[in-house]
């Protein structure tokens, strides 16, 4: 059975964010609703007939995501000490393009973003994580869009030294869910190489994020 969108977690935390800013509410009419295979509303399209406290009319299309997580890997030699990102390549949906990312999803129903973002690595890469093991970037929500998406990023890290042989071994594994339409393929990379194939703003701001939060400014300098 399909989840309404009316009925789903990420819906009413926008609704709330609605009426905590002060708007009034007259309509909000959905167009489309994609679920995933256990029936969860993903994400949807709705037309939001609102007016602000000053008056003014809300501009009407909204993108429904939700809660999102993006969670940085990093694989470190436990000899030389040198960084690799551990990357998930995959096509962007709007346009087919392929594209480097880290390991990401949407919290949906799940409150907690730590095993949200446990999972998500877990799914997308093979590595199983301790939430001990994951550390949050930022303490305050931030928005990829300034508007007509109510999307919400969370920042997570995390550091495992390996030998170099178990770190190339996450490399070129096939993962992701057939029934999600995932084809995920991991990827490993030496840091500055790993950063330099990331072409979306959330991937390109978590490793600055993540290299300020250790002060590792020599690699900072090399991106």
């Amino acid at each position: 059975m399909k989840e309404s969108i009316f009925d789903s977690h990420k819906f009413n935390l926008w609704k709330r964010r609605l009426l905590g800013n002060g708007l009034e509410i007259h309509a909000i009419d959905e167009k489309y609703t994609r679920h995933n295979s256990h029936g969860e509303a993903l994400f949807s399209l709705l037309m939001l007939d609102a007016t602000t406290p000053e008056g003014d009319k809300m501009p009407p299309i909204c993108f429904i995501k939700g809660e999102v997580l993006c969670v940085l890997v990093c694989l470190i030699d436990e000899v030389t000490k040198e960084k690799y990102l551990l990357l998930v390549k995959q096509r962007r949906i709007c346009d087919g393009s392929m594209t480097y990312e880290h390991p990401a999803g949407m919290l949906d129903s799940e409150s907690d973003a730590y095993k949200v973002a446990a999972k998500e690595v877990w799914e997308e890469t093979g590595i199983q994580l301790e939430k001990s093991q994951l550390t949050q970037l930022l303490d305050f929500p931030t928005y990829p869009s300034t508007g007509t998406s109510d999307e919400t990023m969370y920042y997570f890290y995390c550091e495992i030294e390996l030998p170099i042989e178990k770190i190339k071994s996450y490399d070129e594994r096939f993962m992701g869910e057939a029934s999600e339409h995932e084809r995920i393929i991991t990827c490993v990379l030496p840091f500055v190489e790993g950063h330099r194939l990331i072409n979306n703003v959330n991937g390109i701001l978590l490793d600055f994020l993540y290299l300020k939060a250790i002060g590792d400014w020599d690699l900072m300098k090399a991106l």
